[in-house]
């Protein structure tokens, strides 16, 4: 029935375990190996609106920056989770890579920035980590230095299928909405949805600066995404809304394994849930749509505006894609 919506390999290795437990130590290692990249592009690209000109996006083969510009040039950065490299390659052709291997935060930045030296792609950034609690310099860490292929390689096939079903989803909306995308601050895979009307300015959050959350939230959103664990302590779908209407926390949401956490502030569903169950693409869809009812119903937003109403969403939707 969903030959389409469904991966054909095995759901076990679609969707496998990811212990936070069992890789944090890579986690930690890798969150900030993608800081290090991410703000090269931070630091070549125009600001877009609301930060999306830093994110990087999913590939067949890990994450990449996409096109970066330096002046006239051209290049980008990948990470490929397949051969476990680092790949810089430039518009004329030119191109370094490094191995993806148990090297500390220090040594890879060096190695960085010296192979984009040798490419003559000179770049600059801030070599302070965000939204982390330790915030050694990257040049200084020495302390992070895991790296586990096959842990990593985990973490990616799950973002492929997250990619796959956020972008289904986006396609739901007509409405301003963000490309599917990975921030590198906090390690998330997200997609958001905008209601049109301008929001309050931020509070901010701990270990990132406030102009850039006064950015990131100019307007009212929900947003919905994959995070692989260290805010709520296992990886997890997540959706939250700000501002975050009355109403919104207690509003039904699918599927029975989902929850509000209001120590995060969002609605949460459990990585687990969604692999050991008998239909992970639908209890994400069906995550997905429900949450952001809760957002678009408590804060009234304009839904026969913003939403497709040639296209029916759910099980009808995933049948049809089955037959198709």
């Amino acid at each position: 029935m969903a030959d389409k919506l469904e991966t054909r390999m095995p759901v076990s290795e679609a969707w496998p375990e990811l212990p936070l437990s069992a890789w944090q130590d890579t986690y930690e290692t890798l969150q900030r190996w993608m800081q290090i990249v991410g703000k090269i592009k931070l630091a070549q690209c125009p600001l877009i609106n609301h930060w999306w000109n830093v994110t990087l996006l999913v590939t067949p083969r890990g994450l990449t920056t996409g096109p970066v510009p330096h002046g006239v040039r051209t290049f980008h950065i990948d990470f490929d989770f397949l051969e476990h490299e680092l790949v810089i390659e430039t518009s004329e052709g030119r191109g370094r890579r490094i191995a993806l291997s148990p090297r500390s935060v220090a040594f890879f930045y060096r190695d960085v920035m010296a192979a984009l030296h040798a490419l003559g792609l000179d770049v600059k950034i801030w070599t302070m980590p965000v939204e982390v609690d330790e915030r050694t310099p990257f040049e200084q860490d020495t302390k992070h230095a895991s790296y586990d292929r096959e842990y990593v390689q985990r973490f990616w096939r799950i973002l492929l299928q997250a990619d796959r079903l956020l972008n289904l989803f986006r396609s739901r909306f007509v409405g301003k909405a963000s490309p599917v995308h990975f921030f590198w601050g906090a390690m998330d895979l997200a997609v958001t949805r905008f209601s049109g009307r301008k929001a309050p300015p931020h509070p901010g959050s701990p270990n990132v600066g406030r102009y850039v959350m006064l950015e990131a939230y100019s307007h009212e959103v929900s947003s919905c995404g994959f995070w692989p664990g260290l805010g709520y302590g296992e990886p997890a779908f997540y959706a939250y809304a700000y501002p975050e209407p009355a109403g919104f926390k207690t509003y039904p949401v699918k599927p029975t394994e989902a929850f509000y956490s209001p120590e995060i502030g969002e609605f949460l569903l459990p990585y687990n849930a969604v692999r050991t169950g008998t239909a992970p693409d639908q209890a994400v869809l069906s995550f997905l749509q429900s949450t952001y009812e809760a957002a678009a119903e408590t804060a009234k937003w304009d839904r026969a505006a913003l939403e497709r109403a040639d296209m029916v969403f759910e099980e009808q939707a995933v049948t049809e894609l089955g037959r198709s």
